[in-house]
């Protein structure tokens, strides 16, 4: 019986820095993977850029993870505007429960400090009830880090993710530090550490159905 992910990012490139190596390892395993993105930050292109870059960047980048262009929502909230939009990104978050029925729903972490990641956890923990939840983390949005769920990954998985984060050349020209492979490649590495396996994603397990 095919499974199914759901991940919801709050901006486009959130998917690929949270949790890109899971996306790609349970993708080759055969899940159903859809993402599912709130704004395209536009606000956050280099000058002259058009509106829809980082949209077109990330069907690029999820492609590389092995997610179907029919599996990608794109939405546009305004960016840092989130919670005055509260109603209806739940409202979103019920449609996307309602049509993709995931096993496995994959949100910003608990401990996400950003406004905008903060809104899309807490209307995600209203909206689902029935599935398995894993925060995913950002470490540079977090004063605490939980990491109770892990993901084991294989490089290969890793160097999909960092093929995927390649494909954000717009914030590859604005230098975003945590593009840089030595920060994502050693990042996996520590929590393989941790779990005795070659790289990790690590996850706040928020809810387990079996």
């Amino acid at each position: 019986m095919s499974r199914a992910l759901l991940v919801l990012a709050p901006h486009t490139d959130d998917a690929e820095l949270g949790c890109g190596g899971s996306i790609a390892r349970l993708a080759e395993e055969g899940w159903d993977i859809h993402v599912a993105a709130f704004s395209n930050a536009e606000q956050s292109l280099p000058p002259g850029s058009p509106k829809d870059r980082l949209e077109r960047e990330m069907r690029t980048a999820l492609a590389e993870l092995g997610v179907a262009s029919s599996n990608i929502y794109q939405h546009h909230f305004p960016v840092r505007l989130f919670s005055e939009n509260r109603q209806a990104i739940l409202d979103t978050i019920i449609g996307l429960r309602n049509q993709v029925r995931p096993n496995m729903l994959m949100i910003p972490s608990s401990h996400d400090v950003h406004q905008d990641h903060s809104t899309v956890h807490r209307e995600a923990l209203r909206a689902f009830r029935e599935c398995s939840i894993w925060g995913y983390e950002l470490p540079w949005n977090h004063m605490v880090t939980e990491t109770i769920g892990f993901m084991r990954l294989e490089r290969r998985h890793v160097d999909r993710k960092m093929s995927a984060l390649r494909c954000y050349e717009s914030q590859m020209e604005l230098a975003r530090p945590y593009f840089q492979d030595e920060v994502m490649v050693g990042l996996a590495a520590v929590r393989g550490v941790q779990i005795k396996a070659p790289y990790a994603e690590a996850f706040e397990v928020l809810r387990s159905v079996i």
